[in-house]
């Protein structure tokens, strides 16, 4: 059995929460330098980015020294280097820190965070604003949370322990419960268990119900009603990409603030937090695979639809 190359440890430091990228070189490949494979590969960056990097001498190898252009590509071969930080709107909400110890830091994000840094999200998320803050350079997450959705997120503080943490949302051992606030249908018979398939292809924003054996369950109750909205229990059993919404929206019941069902809307300008995405993951339940001990979590957030209710009645 062929045993896998250990990747050695970043020779960078982290830079405002942000690790650096690590690239590797693949086994096979036609170029014959380190330059010509990156400007291939960050095509996207803009023409002579890369080429200013190595001229900075910004791209380095596993012992911290620069790569030169010319240095003859080596299959397997690792570098690292920092992204250029985008410029981000603060997402101007607290991230509050529900429980801490020596394992697990459980927050509770505000709506608009992203969890982890992705495409223009990087330094403006909730994992590198809790390194900053806190200290913990070792954070990880040991799943994600939607932007445009609040609530409980679970951190891993010791890269050793991360895989344990991470193997409990995988193997569905995680009990998690959202609220969220949706137009009331009294014709809508609940509570319900709502299974079906759901597929999302590769560049498209939406995810969609299709045909096939169910691979999302979905638990959905109404907790009370006022007048043409209702603050609902959603309890997923399953974890597809916008499983609840997708849901909710197909029993006629879209979530309130979700721009992308029933239909998608024009993008909110940076900035805007005025109308945020009425869901939130209330509750996280589990057995600390480390230290056995039962953990149960609960989101002191409120959704503002049913908070100023006469502000979104009707909407």
């Amino acid at each position: 059995m062929r045993r896998k190359s250990r990747i050695p440890p970043s020779p960078l430091p982290q830079r405002a929460g942000v690790d650096p990228v690590r690239v590797r070189l693949p086994a096979e490949g036609p170029w014959a330098t380190v330059r010509e494979h990156l400007v291939e590969r960050l095509s996207g960056a803009g023409a002579g980015i890369v080429d200013g990097m190595f001229a900075a001498g910004l791209i380095v190898g596993a012992d911290g020294t620069a790569v030169a252009p010319e240095a003859a590509y080596v299959p397997g071969m690792f570098v690292w280097f920092h992204r250029e930080l985008p410029d981000e709107v603060r997402v101007p909400f607290p991230l509050e820190v529900v429980h801490r110890d020596e394992h697990i830091v459980v927050v509770d994000k505000p709506h608009f965070l992203a969890t982890t840094p992705r495409g223009s999200h990087v330094a403006e998320t909730a994992l590198a604003r809790l390194r900053r803050e806190l200290g913990l350079s070792t954070l990880s997450a040991a799943h994600r949370l939607d932007r445009l959705t609040a609530g409980l997120v679970l951190f891993t503080v010791r890269p050793e322990e991360r895989g344990a943490y991470q193997t409990l949302f995988r193997d569905r051992l995680v009990r998690k419960e959202y609220e969220a606030v949706a137009p009331y249908d009294p014709a809508l018979d609940l509570p319900r268990t709502v299974r079906s398939r759901i597929v999302k292809e590769r560049g498209s924003l939406t995810a969609r119900e299709a045909a096939g054996e169910p691979n999302a369950v979905s638990c959905i109750e109404l907790i009370e009603h006022r007048t043409d909205l209702g603050r609902y229990r959603l309890v997923p059993g399953t974890g597809q990409t916008h499983q609840l919404r997708v849901h909710m929206n197909a029993l006629g019941v879209p979530i309130l603030g979700d721009p992308l069902y029933p239909v998608v809307t024009d993008p909110v300008p940076a900035g805007d937090f005025r109308r945020p995405l009425q869901l939130l993951a209330r509750e996280l339940e589990f057995t600390d695979p480390v230290t056995g001990v039962a953990h149960l979590f609960r989101s002191e957030r409120t959704l503002t639809a049913w908070s100023c209710f006469p502000q979104w009645a009707g909407q």
